[in-house]
């Protein structure tokens, strides 16, 4: 299990309490009083630093190669799931994965961006940075459960589309846009849960949703807190600054109106306990659903344009809108 620099206090006290648990064992001596104040100690140590986290450590557990993956939650949340491979136009991404499955009996599609858990697979699957066959894999998906009436569910953990030449050249750009277009008139429910990293286009084009959540450790931007600090001083190295002010973390993006609500973690992150964390994101999508259920395709249509319309500051001046 991956530990973190801030996190060393609670490593070092668990570290502690292990040791005098093996000592009581070994010498048969009650350490019993010393062992129950450590563990009330840990406690409290616990709920400091977890609930009192900085935007760079929250960037920082979103980024652990041992977080759960699209695939995890599909295993914990879903049954009969189908993965369904390729755009029809050029070839499959593994970097998205998507298929049809049954959620508490009914079916649905899901789609979302996967990463790999070893060097091997994160070659295969491209670091999960889809290339314009992965939106169009993703697209082709959400068409179907548009033509059937299947409500939609996606998962974002991607560090951006990816960028190489080979994209640009197939159409990275035009997959992207296609698929915000596309997305905002599909009249059925869709919903996007932010499990890791969000970040700029590559997590936008499957991200257009009725709702919208984000785990509590994830973030959502349109770029990285090392691509922001490298624009703005020039310095990549300042990443933990930029992230300090960018307001990409889940409590900032609620309080802007972004994201509908925040899914609480198991303390210490979703890694720590996937089939917990999968409970918890269950309550989100089932509570979701049943608020959109009685939602006609045309007002499922009107609630999600309401959503984007209200995020942010427009005016219009002489026909042309202006954003601030």
């Amino acid at each position: 299990m991956s530990e973190l620099s801030f996190e060393k206090p609670i490593v070092e006290l668990k570290e502690k309490i292990k040791e005098l648990k093996s000592f009581t064992q070994e010498k048969d001596i009650d350490l019993s009083a010393e062992i129950v104040k450590l563990e009330s100690r840990l406690e409290q140590l616990e709920t400091e630093i977890y609930g009192n986290l900085k935007p760079w450590e929250r960037v920082q557990i979103a980024r652990l190669g041992d977080r759960p993956t699209t695939l995890d939650y599909i295993d914990n949340l879903f049954t009969d799931f189908i993965e369904m491979h390729g755009d029809r136009l050029y070839g499959d991404d593994a970097a998205i994965v998507g298929g049809i499955a049954k959620y508490k009996g009914n079916p649905v599609t899901i789609i979302g961006h996967q990463r790999g858990k070893d060097t091997k697979e994160n070659i295969r699957r491209n670091f999960g940075m889809p290339h314009p066959e992965g939106f169009r894999k993703a697209l082709r998906l959400m068409k179907q459960a548009n033509k059937f009436g299947r409500p939609i569910i996606c998962f974002l953990d991607t560090k951006g589309a990816y960028p190489g030449m080979s994209a640009e050249e197939r159409g990275q750009s035009e997959a992207i846009a296609r698929n915000l277009l596309e997305m905002s008139g599909f009249a059925v429910p869709i919903i996007c849960v932010v499990i890791g990293e969000g970040a700029s286009g590559g997590a936008l084009a499957i991200g257009v949703g009725n709702r919208i959540y984000m785990l509590e450790n994830t973030w959502f931007s349109v770029i990285s807190p090392e691509g922001a600090a490298a624009l703005l001083w020039k310095d990549a190295g300042q990443a933990q600054r930029a992230a300090d002010t960018m307001k990409i973390t889940a409590p900032d993006l609620k309080e802007l109106g972004v994201i509908d609500d925040i899914i609480p973690e198991v303390r210490g992150g979703a890694h720590r306990d996937v089939k917990e964390q999968a409970k918890l994101i269950d309550n989100i999508i089932q509570k979701a659903l049943n608020e959109m259920s009685s939602l006609s395709p045309e007002e499922l249509v009107e609630d999600r344009h309401k959503k984007y319309k209200n995020i942010g500051q427009y005016t219009f001046v002489n026909d042309t809108i202006g954003i601030r």
